[in-house]
C-alpha cells in the first residue's frame, strides 16, 4: 500500500475500532492491487471497505492463484 495514505482513507480507518483496523488496512491493500491489475487504476471506496470490515468481512482461505485475469 502506498504510503500516502488519503485524508479518506485516515478518516474511514479511524472510525474503526483499533482491533478492526489491520483487517480494513489488508482489504484496502487487496482490493486497490487488484483494480490497479485488473483496470489500470487503484481506486478504492474506503468508507464501503470500512463497512464490509465492520459487517464482518474477513479472509477466510488463502488465495488461489489467477493464471490470467478474469473479465
Amino acid at each position: 500500500m502506498s504510503d500516502n495514505k488519503s485524508e479518506k482513507f485516515q478518516k474511514a480507518k479511524d472510525a474503526l475500532p483499533e482491533n478492526l483496523r489491520p483487517i480494513y488496512d489488508q482489504l484496502v491493500e487487496q482490493y486497490s492491487f487488484h483494480t490497479t491489475r485488473l483496470f489500470g487504476r487503484g481506486y478504492v471506496a474506503y468508507e464501503v471497505l470500512a463497512s464490509l470490515v465492520r459487517d464482518g468481512w474477513r479472509p477466510s482461505a488463502e488465495p488461489i492463484k489467477e493464471t490470467k485475469p478474469s473479465k
